[in-house]
Protein backbone atom coordinates (compact mmCIF):
# COMPACT_ATOMS: atom_id res chain seq x y z
CA UNK A 1 0.00 0.00 0.00
CA UNK A 2 1.01 3.50 -0.61
CA UNK A 3 2.40 5.70 1.80
CA UNK A 4 2.57 9.72 2.40
CA UNK A 5 5.79 11.26 1.40
CA UNK A 6 6.95 13.59 4.24
CA UNK A 7 8.84 15.15 1.71
CA UNK A 8 8.48 18.99 1.56
CA UNK A 9 7.13 19.10 -2.12
CA UNK A 10 5.29 16.51 -1.86
CA UNK A 11 1.60 17.47 0.53
CA UNK A 12 -0.21 14.56 -0.21
CA UNK A 13 -0.52 11.28 -1.47
CA UNK A 14 0.14 10.69 -5.04
CA UNK A 15 1.76 8.42 -7.97
CA UNK A 16 4.09 9.67 -9.76
CA UNK A 17 7.15 8.46 -12.47
CA UNK A 18 9.86 10.55 -12.71
CA UNK A 19 8.87 11.88 -15.83
CA UNK A 20 6.26 13.44 -13.62
CA UNK A 21 8.06 14.81 -10.91
CA UNK A 22 8.66 18.42 -10.03
CA UNK A 23 11.89 19.93 -11.65
CA UNK A 24 13.35 20.72 -7.97
CA UNK A 25 12.03 17.62 -6.93
CA UNK A 26 13.97 16.26 -10.12
CA UNK A 27 16.75 17.98 -8.99
CA UNK A 28 17.01 16.76 -5.17
CA UNK A 29 16.73 12.94 -6.58
CA UNK A 30 19.66 13.87 -9.39
CA UNK A 31 17.52 13.31 -11.92
CA UNK A 32 18.78 15.28 -15.38
CA UNK A 33 16.16 17.41 -16.73
CA UNK A 34 16.51 17.67 -20.39
CA UNK A 35 16.99 21.80 -21.58
CA UNK A 36 15.86 21.77 -24.99
CA UNK A 37 11.89 20.42 -25.48
CA UNK A 38 11.24 17.72 -27.62
CA UNK A 39 9.19 17.32 -30.24
CA UNK A 40 6.74 14.50 -30.95
CA UNK A 41 7.24 13.60 -34.93
CA UNK A 42 4.06 13.18 -36.23
CA UNK A 43 5.20 11.41 -39.42
CA UNK A 44 5.17 7.67 -38.63
CA UNK A 45 0.98 8.29 -38.64
CA UNK A 46 0.90 10.83 -41.24
CA UNK A 47 -1.06 9.69 -44.37
CA UNK A 48 -4.22 7.98 -45.41
CA UNK A 49 -5.49 4.96 -43.82
CA UNK A 50 -7.95 2.07 -44.84
CA UNK A 51 -9.84 0.03 -42.54
CA UNK A 52 -8.90 -3.64 -43.59
CA UNK A 53 -12.41 -5.20 -42.96
CA UNK A 54 -14.48 -3.73 -45.94
CA UNK A 55 -17.28 -4.37 -43.93
CA UNK A 56 -16.68 -2.47 -40.84
CA UNK A 57 -20.05 -0.78 -39.47
CA UNK A 58 -17.65 2.18 -38.19
CA UNK A 59 -14.54 3.86 -39.47
CA UNK A 60 -13.90 3.27 -43.29
CA UNK A 61 -10.96 5.44 -43.39
CA UNK A 62 -8.99 8.44 -41.97
CA UNK A 63 -6.42 10.80 -43.24
CA UNK A 64 -4.25 12.83 -40.70
CA UNK A 65 -2.02 15.28 -41.33
CA UNK A 66 0.75 17.58 -40.08
CA UNK A 67 -0.39 20.80 -37.98
CA UNK A 68 2.26 22.30 -36.35
CA UNK A 69 3.37 20.34 -33.55
CA UNK A 70 0.09 18.39 -33.71
CA UNK A 71 -1.72 16.35 -36.74
CA UNK A 72 -5.11 16.97 -38.16
CA UNK A 73 -7.91 14.31 -38.17
CA UNK A 74 -10.02 13.87 -40.96
CA UNK A 75 -12.35 10.62 -40.56
CA UNK A 76 -14.93 9.03 -43.07
CA UNK A 77 -17.83 6.47 -41.79
CA UNK A 78 -18.78 3.36 -42.82
CA UNK A 79 -21.58 4.84 -45.15
CA UNK A 80 -23.19 3.04 -47.98
CA UNK A 81 -23.00 3.99 -51.04
CA UNK A 82 -19.77 5.88 -50.60
CA UNK A 83 -18.16 6.73 -47.14
CA UNK A 84 -19.59 9.60 -45.08
CA UNK A 85 -17.14 12.46 -44.63
CA UNK A 86 -17.04 13.30 -40.78
CA UNK A 87 -15.23 16.49 -41.23
CA UNK A 88 -11.06 17.33 -40.25
CA UNK A 89 -10.65 18.27 -36.29
CA UNK A 90 -7.25 18.82 -34.37
CA UNK A 91 -5.58 15.67 -32.96
CA UNK A 92 -2.84 15.28 -30.37
CA UNK A 93 0.28 12.77 -31.24
CA UNK A 94 2.02 11.03 -28.22
CA UNK A 95 5.36 9.05 -28.07
CA UNK A 96 6.05 5.96 -25.94
CA UNK A 97 8.23 7.55 -23.77
CA UNK A 98 9.06 11.21 -22.36
CA UNK A 99 12.35 11.15 -24.18
CA UNK A 100 10.82 9.31 -27.88
CA UNK A 101 10.45 11.47 -30.48
CA UNK A 102 8.49 9.69 -33.68
CA UNK A 103 4.68 9.54 -32.83
CA UNK A 104 3.30 6.16 -31.70
CA UNK A 105 -0.56 6.95 -31.19
CA UNK A 106 -2.81 9.88 -31.33
CA UNK A 107 -6.38 11.14 -29.84
CA UNK A 108 -9.12 13.22 -31.60
CA UNK A 109 -12.27 13.94 -30.23
CA UNK A 110 -15.45 15.14 -32.52
CA UNK A 111 -18.92 16.73 -31.68
CA UNK A 112 -21.90 16.45 -33.15
CA UNK A 113 -24.88 17.23 -32.42
CA UNK A 114 -26.36 14.16 -31.36
CA UNK A 115 -23.09 12.22 -30.38
CA UNK A 116 -19.66 12.92 -29.26
CA UNK A 117 -17.47 10.77 -30.80
CA UNK A 118 -13.57 9.84 -29.40
CA UNK A 119 -11.18 8.44 -31.97
CA UNK A 120 -7.40 7.05 -30.73
CA UNK A 121 -5.27 5.28 -32.32
CA UNK A 122 -2.19 3.25 -31.89
CA UNK A 123 0.63 2.39 -34.55
CA UNK A 124 1.94 -1.19 -34.06
CA UNK A 125 4.33 -2.39 -36.95
CA UNK A 126 2.80 -0.29 -39.49
CA UNK A 127 -0.64 -1.31 -38.55
CA UNK A 128 -3.08 1.40 -37.17
CA UNK A 129 -5.26 0.03 -34.14
CA UNK A 130 -7.92 2.64 -34.26
CA UNK A 131 -10.26 2.99 -30.70
CA UNK A 132 -13.59 5.10 -31.38
CA UNK A 133 -15.79 5.61 -28.15
CA UNK A 134 -18.98 6.91 -28.78
CA UNK A 135 -21.38 8.60 -26.31
CA UNK A 136 -24.99 10.02 -27.50
CA UNK A 137 -26.12 13.00 -26.68
CA UNK A 138 -29.92 13.40 -27.87
CA UNK A 139 -31.61 11.58 -25.18
CA UNK A 140 -31.83 8.68 -27.76
CA UNK A 141 -32.15 5.95 -25.47
CA UNK A 142 -29.32 4.77 -27.87
CA UNK A 143 -26.01 2.83 -25.80
CA UNK A 144 -23.05 4.81 -26.15
CA UNK A 145 -20.63 2.38 -27.56
CA UNK A 146 -17.03 1.33 -28.64
CA UNK A 147 -15.83 -0.09 -31.63
CA UNK A 148 -11.88 -1.09 -32.29
CA UNK A 149 -11.13 -0.60 -36.09
CA UNK A 150 -7.66 -2.28 -37.84
CA UNK A 151 -6.18 0.00 -41.04
CA UNK A 152 -3.15 -0.13 -43.53
CA UNK A 153 -1.92 2.66 -45.89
Amino acid sequence: MPTVTEHPLILHQEFRCPAEMLEKERELKGIVTPHVPLTVSATPLVGTWVNCDRATPSLAKLVIATKAREITVHAFGACVPTPCDMGTVDGMIYADGVTSLPAVSFLAQYRFSFKETTITGHLFQNVLFVESFNHFTDNSGRADYYHLDIMSK
